[in-house]
C-alpha cells in the first residue's frame, strides 16, 4: 500500500466516523424531545384536564422543530455550497448540543408559569435549525468521499446516526425509567438524558475538527464553478425544480412511517392502549438496533440494483406492514408489539432510508447539491415528519381510540411516495458516470 493510499483510507475513516457520530448526536438530541413530548412535556409543560389536549399541545411543539428545519436547511445549505460542507457541521452540532442541555434545565409550568412552554418552544426551534443544517452536510461528506460504485453504501453511514440516536435516546429513557420510581423519573430523572448530550457533543466536535473538505467541493473551487446564490440557481433550473417536488413527494411516506413507529407508537400505546412505558421503549430500542444493521445493507443494495427501485420497494413494503403492526399494537401484548415494531421499523423502513442519502444527492449537481438535498429533506419534513404525531393523535381521537384512520393515512402516503419515486427519471440523475463526463461542479441548466 502506498503512502497516499494509506492517507486516503485514514481520511475516509475519519469522514465516516465524523458523519456517523455527528448525526448520532443530532438525532439523539432530536428524539429525546420526541420521546419526552409523549411522556413528560404533555404533563408538566402543557398541563390540561384532558390528556388528549395536553398531548396535542406537546406534539405541536414537536412539529415546530420540523418547521424550523427548512430554515436551517437553507441557511446551512447555502454555507455548504458556498463555503464548504465541513463548515456547516461544527456550527450545527454546537447549536443542537447547547439547546438540548438547556431543555433539561427548564423549570416546569407549575414553577414559572407560561414562561416554561415559551422557553421550550424557542429551544425546540433552535434544535430544528441545527438538524436542518446537519443532515445535508453530513450526507454529502460521506457521498462525495465515497469510492467509485459505493455511493449508496457510504451514504448509508450517516443514516445510521438515526438508528443510533433513536436507540440511545429511547435506551437512556428506558434505563432511567427502570432505575428510579416513576414519580422521580417524571420529576427530575428525565433531565439527565438531556444533559448527557454534552458528552456526545464533545466527542463529535473532536472528530469533526479533523475532517477536510470533500473532493467534489475542492474540484468545484478549483474550476471556480460555485453558485452565487444556490437557492436561486436551484429555482431557475427546470430539472432541479422537478427533482425538488418529486423528492419531497418521495419522502412523504418515509417521514410518516418513521414518526408513526418511533414516536407516535409510544404515545398511542401508553395513552390510548394503556400499556406501560417500558415495553414500548424497549420495543423501539430493539427496532433501532435491527435498523442499524439493515441501513447499510440496503444502501449497498441500491449500488447494485438502483436507488429508485430499492426506495420504491421499501415504501410499498413499509406501507403493507402498517396494518399488522397497528393490529399488534392494539393487542397491548408486549412481545407481539415488540416484534411488530422490529419488523416494520427495523427491517422494512431501512429499505427506504438506506439508499436515501445517495438517491437525493444524485438529484442535484455539485454547486447546488447541499441546498437542494437540504431543502427536499427538511421542507418535506414539516408534513412528513413534524406534523405526523399531531395528525395521528387527532385521527385516533376522531376514531374514538381506533387506528382505522391512521392506517388510511399511512396507505395514502405510501401511494404518493411510490408514484413520486418512480416518476424520477434515471437519465436525469447526476450519477458518477454523468459527473465523470462533465466539468467538475458545472450546473447543467435546463431552462423553463
Amino acid at each position: 500500500m502506498t503512502g497516499n493510499e494509506s492517507t486516503d483510507r485514514r481520511e475516509l475513516r475519519t469522514v465516516v466516523a465524523s458523519s456517523v457520530i455527528g448525526t448520532t448526536v443530532e438525532w439523539y438530541d432530536f428524539f429525546l424531545y420526541g420521546t419526552a413530548a409523549g411522556i413528560v412535556f404533555n404533563k408538566f409543560y402543557f398541563p390540561s384536564d384532558d390528556p388528549l389536549v395536553g398531548t396535542l399541545l406537546s406534539f405541536a411543539t414537536f412539529a415546530l422543530g420540523f418547521i424550523a428545519r427548512p430554515i436551517g436547511g437553507l441557511i446551512f445549505g447555502h454555507i455548504g455550497d458556498r463555503v464548504g460542507r465541513k463548515r456547516t457541521l461544527i456550527a450545527t452540532m454546537l447549536i443542537m448540543g447547547l439547546a438540548t442541555c438547556a431543555i433539561g434545565l427548564i423549570p416546569t409550568y407549575d414553577t414559572i408559569g407560561v414562561a416554561a412552554p415559551i422557553i421550550l418552544v424557542l429551544l425546540r426551534l433552535a434544535q430544528g435549525v441545527a438538524i436542518g443544517g446537519e443532515w445535508g452536510g453530513a450526507v454529502l461528506m460521506a457521498v462525495e468521499y465515497a469510492p467509485k460504485g459505493k455511493r449508496g453504501f457510504y451514504g448509508s453511514f450517516p443514516q445510521m446516526g438515526l438508528a443510533l440516536g433513536l436507540m440511545l435516546g429511547t435506551g437512556v429513557f428506558a434505563g432511567l425509567n427502570s432505575l428510579m420510581p416513576s414519580d422521580a423519573f417524571l420529576t427530575w430523572g428525565w433531565r439527565i438524558a438531556f444533559e448527557l448530550s454534552a458528552i456526545l457533543v464533545l466527542v463529535g466536535m473532536v472528530i469533526r475538527l479533523k475532517v477536510i473538505e470533500t473532493p467534489a467541493f475542492r474540484k468545484m473551487e478549483e474550476h471556480e464553478a460555485k453558485a452565487t446564490v444556490p437557492a436561486l440557481e436551484l429555482a431557475k433550473d427546470r430539472r432541479s425544480r422537478r427533482h425538488v417536488l418529486l423528492g419531497m413527494g418521495s419522502r412523504l411516506h418515509e417521514g410518516i412511517a418513521f414518526n408513526t413507529w418511533a414516536v407516535f407508537s409510544i404515545s398511542y400505546g401508553t395513552g390510548t392502549i394503556g400499556m406501560s412505558r417500558q415495553p414500548l421503549l424497549l420495543g423501539v430500542m430493539a427496532a433501532a438496533a435491527v435498523m442499524l444493521v439493515f441501513i447499510p445493507v440496503f444502501g449497498r443494495a441500491s449500488d447494485r440494483f438502483g436507488r429508485r427501485q430499492v426506495f420504491a420497494i421499501g415504501a410499498i413494503l413499509t406501507g403493507v406492514a402498517a396494518y399488522p403492526a397497528l393490529a399488534s399494537l392494539g393487542t397491548a401484548k408486549p412481545v407481539l408489539v415488540a416484534v411488530s415494531l422490529v419488523v416494520v421499523l427495523g427491517v422494512c423502513y431501512p429499505i427506504m432510508y438506506g439508499p436515501q442519502a445517495a438517491f437525493y444527492a444524485e438529484l442535484f449537481p455539485t454547486p447546488v447539491r447541499c441546498t437542494g438535498i437540504s431543502f427536499v429533506y427538511q421542507f418535506s419534513g414539516i408534513f412528513a415528519s413534524g406534523m405526523t404525531p399531531l395528525i395521528l393523535a387527532w385521527l385516533v381521537g376522531a376514531a374514538g381510540g381506533g387506528y382505522g384512520l391512521v392506517l388510511a393515512y399511512v396507505l395514502v402516503a405510501t401511494v404518493v411516495s411510490t408514484a413520486c419515486t418512480l416518476a424520477i427519471r434515471k437519465r436525469d440523475l447526476i450519477t458518477e458516470e454523468v459527473e465523470a463526463g462533465e466539468v467538475p461542479g458545472a450546473l447543467r441548466v435546463s431552462p423553463a
